[in-house]
């Protein structure tokens, strides 16, 4: 590997060589994979709730679905342990899940949200449930396909999974808006659509490698063989398949970093994305009641949106590679209320596209810096025996923070009445107990990283 950035430096153009190697366009693609579920139960599911005249507050509320994602840590573990039967641990578990997505997207052709709006909410919770059991394999697949301690290889594996996941939000994410406004369809044809776009990801998950890792020596080296006795032998074996695969991850992570230090790194995962969250859960219903057409949102929000991202998710891994991973998080942070103070000048000025693509590029900017340096931040955290795990675990801390608390924005811009200025400069100033928070445990962010690179 080149020179760390701890040792005598990297230079930044060569950090581009870290990308060049076949394992990172599975990475994408998985990406995508991970980004596309949450247009279907995201943007194009409050469009067409909207078209039909649901208030702001009852759509917000269908945010409340994704909370799946604040609670997929409890099943993790056994993603980590239970192996399908065809194409690997990592694989056969997104191989299952993509089928159950493409499924649901089927049962929403049939839907209408008139007269089955708890059968839509059911089969969105469905979606949310494959989709966040989907992203635990993937997470564990992008730290196990990367070599242990290659610091580069993580921020650049979290660089091209970022750029993939808006691929997937945004590439993909426009066509439905594009078809809404000019065709016949209607959103549940438009399922049929994303339903087949599932089908053909699902075929790419068979071409990706297997990561080579031997997840059961990595386990015993942490947890201990079973203990071996006559009597009691079966029930010894249960209890220690349980403490390996439940408890073990959990209690890893805590004994490894000390219980203080890993409070500390859940309690930011936890805040740092809070306030943009609540902007995206209401950025279509804003779009459509400021005056923006269908095709604007999917032109602007979507489609500038996901080259924007892709442009600085790899640049944003290169300054990982090169500044370290707390640097990203500062920039990216600072940057994210300075976006959402440009959505609350849109509210004041009306449908202005021009306004719309500069708010889109530098949100687009925030977003995929903030992103790969969480992703990093949170791979750099796991151990290899439990990645998924422990991934799961933080990586729904920061969910949760973008999803229990977000479902209550559409409440908050109804108390404000409306004034969407207002509401945008409130979001703004939630980014900033976060950033404090960075600030304060930025040196055994460093240390951490210093570490990881010292044992290569």
């Amino acid at each position: 590997m080149n020179g760390s950035r701890f040792g005598h430096g990297t230079h930044l153009l060569d950090s581009l060589k870290t990308y060049q190697d076949r394992r990172y366009l599975s990475i994408f693609l998985f990406g995508i994979t991970s980004g596309f579920p949450w247009i279907m139960i995201g943007s194009v599911l409050s469009a067409w709730l909207k078209d039909e005249g649901l208030s702001r507050s009852a759509i917000g509320l269908f945010g409340a679905i994704f909370a799946v994602y604040s609670f997929n840590f409890l099943w993790s573990p056994l993603i980590d342990r239970v192996k399908p039967r065809f194409l690997g641990q990592r694989r056969g578990w997104i191989f299952i899940m993509q089928g159950g997505i493409a499924l649901c997207c089927a049962l929403m052709t049939q839907l209408s949200a008139n007269s089955h709006l708890f059968y839509l909410a059911l089969v969105g919770l469905l979606i949310a449930i494959f989709s966040s059991t989907q992203d635990i394999a993937i997470d564990g697949y992008r730290i196990d396909v990367i070599e242990e301690n290659d610091n580069d290889g993580l921020s650049a594996a979290s660089s091209v999974a970022t750029a993939g996941w808006w691929t997937g939000y945004g590439g993909l994410g426009a066509i439905p808006f594009f078809i809404a406004d000019n065709s016949s369809w209607y959103w549940p044809d438009i399922y049929g659509l994303l339903a087949l776009f599932m089908l053909v990801l699902m075929v790419t998950t068979v071409f990706a490698k297997e990561p080579d890792i031997d997840r059961d020596l990595l386990r015993s080296q942490v947890v201990g063989s079973p203990t071996q006795g006559s009597a009691g032998e079966g029930s010894s074996k249960i209890a220690f398949w349980f403490k390996q695969t439940l408890v073990a991850p959990f209690s890893e992570f805590f004994s490894r970093n000390g219980v203080k230090l890993a409070l500390s790194f859940l309690l930011f995962i936890f805040l740092f994305k809070i306030g943009e969250a609540f902007l995206g859960r209401m950025s279509i219903v804003f779009y459509k009641e400021i005056g923006f057409s269908n095709s604007d949102i999917g032109t602007y929000s979507k489609l500038l949106n996901w080259w924007v991202t892709i442009i600085f998710s790899l640049i944003g891994g290169l300054v990982n590679i090169r500044y370290g991973i707390y640097k990203g998080l500062m920039t990216a942070g600072i940057a994210m209320a300075a976006s959402n103070l440009m959505f609350s000048l849109i509210a004041t000025t009306g449908p202005d596209v021009t306004l719309l693509a500069a708010a889109v590029i530098i949100d687009g900017f925030t977003a995929a810096w903030s992103t790969v340096a969480m992703v990093a931040f949170i791979s750099l955290l796991c151990n290899r025996a439990f990645s998924a795990t422990q991934y799961a675990l933080m990586a729904s801390l920061s969910v949760a923070g973008r999803t229990l608390v977000a479902s209550s924005s559409g409440f908050v811009v109804d108390f404000l009445d409306g004034n969407w200025s207002q509401f945008f400069v409130i979001t703004a100033l939630m980014v900033i107990p976060s950033l404090l928070f960075l600030h304060n445990i930025r040196h055994k962010i460093t240390h951490l990283e210093k570490s990881k690179t010292s044992e290569q």
